[in-house]
């Protein structure tokens, strides 16, 4: 019997009984059978993001990731199509790669060597006369197993396991806005990943990471030991990156004015955004330093000032896409949270490059990716210290209710979803409501 097998999922009942107004119950992050649940219907059924176009320039480049509770292979075929294949030979089951992402033409299976081309047929087999007659390199029993529900959104590619999803369009809903924005800022009309990837698995439940991502009340708490010290640091006193890492700790001490200044919306799909807060320095977006203004001359030849206005004019930061991708095109950063099990998450996170722009800007992107999201960044490994506390007391019995109950009398609504001031609790009671009509949907 496999583990999935031994479960006992849950109920429609049972998900709705778990979610109040304004309360969760800790089940939600701590029983395995939930976690099983939501790999079903929710990273088995929706359209997940796995790889971007430039990480596939050419044929047999490939990168390793997660679908579900499948560990897939992303790669570019010799047709140049791309295909989501599941990392196991279909001979004996054994994990075919291990490498995070390269360039191959050939997969080779290390325990008999069957031989798999990128797009995942099979290619050989050793001492093929020692196999049936019946038995054809051709059949597709003997191909790596194929994810067919494959859909790319101006370089992003999305899957899903569902075999009969909705149009990944109308799952983004209004979310195209940001992709839209990350890839218009590039001069060239091209973004690229850049090979700069952070990686972190920490001691929780991966929805934790998504509510923190929208919680602009905890910073002024978890992050004060980095605030801190960058208050008391003298202005201008770094010529390596003109000040952005001191702006950027200081800008997560956050008072009265800041917690009812910046806007959050959350949409029924689950999907949340927020207004910046970084206003000052290198991140501003009224910045005009000669790095700046040479960008904003070459955004401007390409789409012309009225369009390269309303590019930059976007002024968002954390973009959530439901269920766990995070996007801030404002600074070309990227996050992905892959649960691994109900206590374990992997967070990756990504830089872009603007073609087009100046080296310059690729610079300061990557500083930014250091200073929030690097295993030594004093602002991450705060959060993370947070979420693994947050997931030791929610495994425990004790006070089995989490509040999200901080401005649940503010919300507005608007025609999009549900709008709030920055001190609201809205984004999660947003999120859970969308896990709660996904975990409870009917099989179509």
């Amino acid at each position: 019997m496999t583990d999935h097998q031994a479960i006992e999922l849950p109920t429609a009942e049972d998900i709705r009984s778990l979610v109040r107004p304004d309360h969760v119950h800790r089940r939600a992050y701590a029983d395995p059978s939930v976690f099983q649940l939501e790999q079903d219907k929710i990273f088995g059924k929706l359209w997940i993001y796995v790889a971007h176009e430039s990480q596939l320039k050419k044929p047999g480049d490939f990168v390793r990731t997660r679908l579900a509770e499948h560990e897939v292979l992303v790669t570019r075929g010799e047709d140049g199509k791309i295909n989501v294949l599941k990392n196991r030979c279909p001979h004996r089951g054994a994990r075919l790669c291990m490498a995070d992402k390269g360039t191959s033409r050939l997969f080779s299976c290390p325990y008999h060597a069957w031989v798999f081309r990128p797009d995942g047929s099979l290619s050989s087999v050793p001492h093929k006369k020692s196999y049936p007659e019946s038995f054809d390199l051709a059949d597709p029993r003997n191909h790596m197993q194929r994810i067919e529900q494959i859909e790319i959104y101006r370089g992003f590619v999305f899957a899903t396991l569902n075999e009969n999803p909705e149009p990944l369009l109308k799952h983004l809903g209004e979310m195209t806005e940001v992709i839209d924005n990350l890839v218009d800022r590039a001069p060239d009309g091209e973004i690229e990943m850049a090979d700069s990837v952070f990686s972190l698995e920490y001691r929780g439940n991966w929805k934790l990471h998504m509510e923190n991502a929208a919680d602009i009340f905890h910073p002024s708490f978890v992050h004060s030991s980095s605030v801190m010290p960058a208050r008391r640091a003298p202005a201008n006193a770094s010529i390596i990156d003109q000040d952005q890492t001191r702006e950027m700790l200081m800008a997560n001490g956050f008072g009265f004015d800041e917690w009812e200044g910046i806007q959050l919306n959350g949409t029924p799909s689950g999907h949340t955004y927020m207004k910046n807060f970084y206003n000052r320095g290198v991140l501003s977006p009224e910045q005009q330093d000669p790095v700046v203004v040479r960008y904003r001359a070459a955004l401007v030849a390409r789409l012309g000032e009225e369009k390269a206005a309303h590019v930059l004019g976007m002024n968002r930061f954390n973009n959530i896409i439901y269920p766990n991708l995070i996007i801030n095109a404002q600074y070309q950063q990227m996050r992905v949270a892959t649960p691994l099990a109900v206590d374990r998450t992997l967070v990756r996170i990504f830089c872009f490059r603007l073609k087009g722009a100046p080296d310059e800007m690729f610079h300061r992107a990557v500083r930014f990716q250091t200073t929030l999201g690097s295993p030594a960044s004093m602002i991450f490994s705060d959060d993370v210290e947070m979420l693994e506390r947050c997931q030791q007391g929610l495994s425990k019995e004790e006070g089995p209710w989490v509040d999200f109950s901080r401005g649940l009398d503010s919300d507005r609504r608007a025609e999009s979803g549900a709008v709030s001031g920055a001190a609201s609790e809205m984004p999660m009671r947003v999120q859970f409501q969308a896990w709660v009509n996904y975990l409870t949907a009917e099989a179509a």
